[in-house]
């Protein structure tokens, strides 16, 4: 007998906002956020979701809407989704929830998402102190390809995924965060840096009944206001997953998140058509709408059993996950080294963050070579499947970071010249047109012929 259609439990209409869907989104974690429909243990079945500013970033070329774009909206999550084994009893506190994506994608008719620079006063980014303007790059996709008007030359294969899956806090793990993050949010700026930068956003970002979405709790009673001045803030990961935007979280993998409510609350959001490690840009994957196909699974107990607590309390663990069999298949990279000395020539003790950014920044200038503005490639960095690694931490002062681009993905042979196997593709310097204008959008290219791409 052939599989059931997946059961379609959060439906989504891209032409209407996130308040307005039929069944309500949320953009909190918070225990009391009650479920909007329960899913049955071993079920197929499908959840839509709006991308994570619920459509305010548009299909063009202007980079107003992510110069403007207030934060205190993320993320807009598909959800809670209470989960019960086949006699109808919920996963409870200590269970681990297995979720296994089955299937997922972009949602039919929307087939599109963009890739953005923050401007350094709203949001920033990794590399704010180089890139401080906002930019964005509009992708369309053709199956499981992505190509970029505004970054010419450039086309891969996604490795598609929720940037957000996860389960709702507890009381008492909620109390943590809120209070871990309100310690830090009042530490003086000065004191905390990210590679001699300040911060641009606040050090941690807390609760505010501000553009805040609930779910079912309707707004302006006062179970919403004494909610909405809890919940936790969507924007870091965190024990209960969230966040994480792993990249290899794709088409057959599963992941262990633990269960610290009753029915576990699942929700996720926040999709990807395809991201580099470290999401460099900050809004730095493909974003856009999509879907999820899933199944659950109970495992009883799961948290003590597998999860073994790195901090002061039981709560204070983090999921494990298990990489799919699909993702795109490249042999021949191109690998950017970084060590932890910043651009002033300043020795940091063994800094993966200083390494990781030397390692784009060496990227970004070598394949600025070829035709590219820096901030082209900064923007591709951020969304292509490139690998970044820890390659070495130990060996003081120097902490070693890698970033591995496949070279596949370009039109042009980027390699140095005595590493060509073959002889490669004429380079073809593109026009002073590549550099970016003052409105923040990147500019239509123009071959020496005068036709534009595309």
């Amino acid at each position: 007998m052939a599989p059931l259609t997946p059961r379609v439990v959060v439906p989504i209409d891209v032409k209407k906002q996130p308040w307005e869907q039929k069944i309500p989104l949320h953009n909190r974690w918070h225990p009391d956020i009650p479920p909007v429909a329960d899913v049955t243990e071993g079920e197929l079945f499908r959840v839509e979701m709006v991308d994570w500013t619920g459509g305010r970033v548009r299909d063009d070329n202007s980079a107003d809407d992510i110069k403007f774009l207030d934060l205190t909206i993320t993320h807009y999550l598909s959800g809670p989704l209470r989960i019960v084994d086949s006699e109808g009893l919920p996963a409870s506190p200590g269970d681990l929830l297995a979720v296994e994506i089955c299937n997922l994608g972009p949602l039919p008719g929307d087939e599109w998402g963009y890739t953005a620079i923050f401007e350094m006063e709203n949001g920033g980014g990794f590399l704010t102190d180089h890139f401080p303007s906002a930019r964005k790059a509009i992708w369309y996709f053709e199956g499981i390809y992505a190509y970029s008007p505004q970054i010419p030359g450039v086309r891969f294969p996604g490795l598609t995924h929720p940037g957000i899956v996860g389960t709702a806090p507890s009381v008492e793990l909620l109390n943590i965060w809120n209070e871990r993050e309100k310690k830090l949010a009042e530490t003086s700026p000065e004191t905390l840096k990210v590679c001699e930068v300040l911060h641009q956003r606040p050090l941690a970002n807390l609760p505010t009944p501000e553009n805040c979405l609930l779910g079912k709790i309707q707004k302006e009673t006062a179970v919403w206001h004494k909610v909405a001045n809890e919940a936790a803030r969507t924007i870091p990961g965190r024990e209960n997953g969230g966040n994480c935007d792993i990249k290899n979280l794709s088409r057959g993998s599963k992941v262990y998140l633990p269960v610290f409510v009753e029915g576990a609350n699942l929700s996720t959001g926040d999709m990807h058509f395809s991201q580099g490690d470290g999401e460099v840009s900050f809004c730095g994957a493909i974003e856009m709408s999509g879907f999820l196909e899933l199944k659950c699974e109970i495992i009883r107990g799961g948290m003590k059993e597998y999860l073994t607590p790195v901090g002061p309390t039981p709560l204070h663990v983090n999921p494990i996950f298990e990489i799919g069999p699909v993702e795109p298949r490249f042999s021949e990279w191109l690998v950017f080294e970084g060590i932890s000395v910043d651009e002033s020539g300043k020795q940091h003790f063994l800094d993966a963050s200083v390494a990781y950014k030397r390692a784009v920044l060496n990227a970004i200038e070598y394949l600025s070579k070829f035709g590219y503005s820096k901030e082209q490639v900064y923007l591709l960095l951020s969304c292509c499947p490139c690998e970044g690694r820890i390659s070495g931490i130990v060996d003081s002062p120097n902490a070693v970071a890698t970033l591995a681009i496949p070279t596949a993905i370009f039109d042009q042979d980027i390699r140095p010249k005595h590493l060509r196997g073959r002889p490669g593709p004429k380079l073809i310097r593109l026009p002073d047109l590549l550099s970016c204008s003052t409105d923040g959008h990147l500019p239509v290219i123009q071959d020496q012929s005068g036709r534009s791409e595309p």
